[in-house]
């Protein structure tokens, strides 16, 4: 049977709840969750799949999510760079030099941070369904917002699906946890790639349930907008200067984040590969898209004596 540890970590002042599956012994995978969402949001099975194939798995609550502390952002704002400290503050923790760092959505901006800025603790990178962290998305969502063409030399927008649900979602009721579960479901199918993707609804049910029942204060995730949005100059630092092997994996489908946001990432950090898999969205719920995108990271993180025991996992 897989070990399972759990202990509290301190960053700034606060209280972080993490988890580690597998051996201490086995190399170090750092799984970094995206805005607003806890630890769980890297499913089991991919965590599974992960110490199954010789990883020790390192999941956290962010700050404002989950079983972690919270911050009272208006007089305590915080930055991607101290999302990203305690992110260090973890393997610190666990008294971890350097791990394989995979970060998904505002998780990828900040393994990306941490791959610039701490190269001494980042032994491979991979950037799941993000752009580059020094890209401001503002400027591309107003426009598509007051309804006019996308900038060419910009990034695209979100697709008019995506924005489409959020005028929904601003008329829906979400006082009630059965709302509130309710509203984020919805959001989930449509950022998972709507009737473009098999949705697994089981599974992002027992999620938002989930997260929504351990959180200490559910609406404080809301926080990870104002500090994902926040472009300091340290986010600014070219993307090229980043000399960890670097895996960028983006869905065909992602409405959130389209393509091309991985392809930048991909384009601007020397060696890095991209793989784009089709039928996947801005998300992991659904059915085998967990366990393909582990096998992606066993293959990106494996030994030469590793890497033919997970090819058939890797997505081509």
């Amino acid at each position: 049977m897989t070990s399972v540890d759990t202990k509290f970590v301190t960053s700034d002042g606060l209280r972080l709840w993490t988890e580690r599956t597998g051996s201490a012994d086995a190399p170090a995978v750092l799984l970094v969750m995206g805005t607003s969402a806890p630890a769980i949001g890297w499913p089991d099975e991919l965590v599974e799949t992960l110490a199954t194939g010789g990883r020790q798995v390192l999941r956290f609550d962010h700050r404002d999510t989950g079983r972690s502390d919270c911050v009272d952002f208006a007089a305590r704002p915080y930055a991607l760079a101290d999302m990203a400290a305690d992110a260090l503050a973890v393997l610190d923790r666990y008294e971890i030099e350097a791990a394989h760092v995979v970060g998904a959505s505002l998780g990828g901006a900040i393994a990306q941070w941490l791959a610039v800025h701490r190269p001494e603790r980042v032994r491979t990178l991979t950037s799941i369904m993000a752009g580059p962290m020094g890209h401001d998305a503002g400027p591309a969502w107003a426009r598509a917002l007051g309804g006019q063409e996308p900038d060419p030399g910009d990034l695209p927008p979100p697709a008019a699906r995506f924005l489409a649900h959020l005028g929904r979602l601003a008329t829906m009721p979400r006082t009630t946890r059965e709302e509130i579960v309710a509203a984020d479901l919805e959001t989930w199918r449509v950022l998972c790639g709507g009737e473009a993707v098999p949705f697994d609804e089981d599974a992002a049910r027992r999620f938002v349930e989930t997260a929504y029942d351990q959180a200490n204060d559910y609406a404080a995730a809301t926080n990870h907008d104002l500090a994902g949005r926040r472009m300091t100059a340290d986010r600014l630092v070219p993307l090229s200067s980043i000399a960890a092997p670097t895996l960028v994996v983006h869905g065909s489908e992602d409405p959130l984040r389209p393509p091309e946001h991985g392809a930048a990432v991909a384009a601007a950090i020397p060696g890095a590969r991209l793989r784009t898999i089709s039928a996947m969205g801005h998300g992991f719920f659904s059915p085998g898209l967990p366990r393909r995108v582990a096998g992606l990271v066993l293959g990106h993180t494996a030994g030469p004596g590793l890497m033919r025991s997970h090819e058939g996992l890797r997505e081509a």
